[in-house]
């Protein structure tokens, strides 16, 4: 477990957190979440600080079958994922408490969102009983389907332009993930802002 906090004394308006989880099965509840990571981003990619933890398993909860399968081809992301490991409800309010620390509107980001946040909210609502984010997701697929107007399918990191790409290894580390896919969602939100001007 470690975290760095804020790193700036100005209120600040629209934060993105860019959120990556390792979990142990599909769904919350069954299963367990292992390790989560938020890298906190300007909108002009200005990072201002990052938060990562590994939690404890669920009380009855079981890995499920084809993930655990998946695990045993990455066992050194497994191992980092389960070192320094911290119970739910201490790190749920925890993590709380760092998304609220930097004021301004905090806006979850992920790549899938629909993975992601469905973690994050569940276990934010059943530990911390709040979620500084409400119950609402950018997912970065999306909204590089739009700006590159194509359709959902086509939306994929293969398709992308590889100027959207900064050279951060995707290493199934959360914390890794988080900033890497951070900085691509402020990428592509920046090509979308630049080309709104030549508009």
């Amino acid at each position: 477990m470690s975290y760095n906090d804020k790193m700036t004394d100005h209120k600040i308006d629209e934060i993105y957190f860019s959120t990556d989880v390792e979990t142990d099965g599909p769904i919350p509840g069954p299963h367990s979440l292992l390790s989560m990571a938020s890298a906190a981003y300007r909108a002009d990619k200005t990072l201002l600080g990052t938060f990562t933890v590994n939690l404890e398993p669920l009380p009855g909860a079981q890995g499920h079958p084809d993930t655990m399968a998946w695990w045993r081809e990455h066992p050194e992301a497994w191992d980092a994922a389960r070192a320094n490991l911290e119970p739910p409800e201490r790190a749920m309010c925890r993590y709380a408490d760092w998304v609220k620390g930097f004021g301004g509107r905090p806006v979850f980001v992920a790549y899938p969102a629909g993975f992601d946040f469905l973690f994050v909210y569940w276990y934010l609502m059943r530990f911390a009983g709040e979620s500084p984010f409400s119950f609402s997701a950018l997912d970065i697929k999306s909204y590089a389907m739009a700006v590159l107007k194509t359709s959902y399918r086509d939306s994929t990191k293969k398709n992308f332009p590889k100027s959207w790409f900064d050279p951060i290894p995707h290493t199934h580390v959360a914390l890794d993930d988080a900033i890497g896919q951070g900085a691509l969602f402020c990428n592509i939100l920046a090509a979308n802002m630049a080309a709104a001007k030549r508009d």
